[in-house]
């Protein structure tokens, strides 16, 4: 299959079999719920709700990224120790990802993924985070997905759409504010008054930015 293809074009045809990567790698997880533990990120390339702040622009044009057979993006990830695999982008949700979570399973992987929620929900997963952008608004079918709410705090007014998705997952949804990371000074002071305001909700760091790993 051509690495020139536009998924654009019709995104679920080439995903039975490959998959559009920007990049795959070992690293440790740096944000969300299981911050610390090791992982190997899937980044699939190709996104439509272009946040203005986005800090991997380069993936939003799947055509500039090789399609890759699943079955290589899994042997690539089972080189390595760890059984935690996240599957994000771009948006990796314009992807029917039933054969990658399929394939990742049956090598014994865990299988979380991060994503808008813009996009039909597809694929077996034990981890979902729903990071709903105001870009393009989620389809009403990731809420009851959702294990982990995360809202990137860049205005005050941010606040205020993270609560209104915080009413739409389920009572269980590990609730979480994260500041965009060039505004994450100005925004911390008032970030931790909304979450003793509001305990429901905690703060998520990039915490691999911090320590300075992919």
């Amino acid at each position: 299959m051509s690495a020139t293809l536009s998924v654009k074009e019709n995104p679920g045809s080439q995903s039975k079999t490959a998959l559009p990567l920007m990049e795959a790698f070992y690293t440790l997880q740096g944000e969300g719920v299981f911050q610390g533990q090791a992982a190997y990120f899937i980044r699939l390339a190709g996104c439509d709700v272009g946040c203005v702040w986005c800090d991997v622009k380069e993936s939003w044009e799947a055509e500039a990224h090789p399609v890759v057979p699943i079955a290589d993006i899994v042997a690539a990830a089972a080189e390595h120790p760890g059984r935690l695999a996240v599957v994000t982008g771009g948006e990796p949700l314009m992807y029917d990802l039933a054969p990658l979570t399929k394939a990742l399973r049956t090598a014994g992987f865990r299988t979380h993924i991060e994503t808008s929620g813009a996009h039909p929900f597809s694929g077996q997963w034990d981890w979902v985070c729903f990071s709903p952008k105001k870009f393009k608004a989620p389809l009403p079918e990731i809420y009851a997905q959702a294990h982990e709410l995360k809202v990137i705090v860049y205005h005050p007014h941010d606040f205020a759409f993270a609560q209104s998705y915080a009413e739409k997952v389920n009572r269980d949804c590990v609730r979480l504010l994260q500041p965009e990371w060039s505004r994450a000074e100005k925004m911390m002071p008032a970030m931790i008054d909304f979450v003793k305001a509001h305990p429901q909700w905690r703060i998520s760091l990039q915490t691999h930015k911090w320590m300075n790993i992919p």
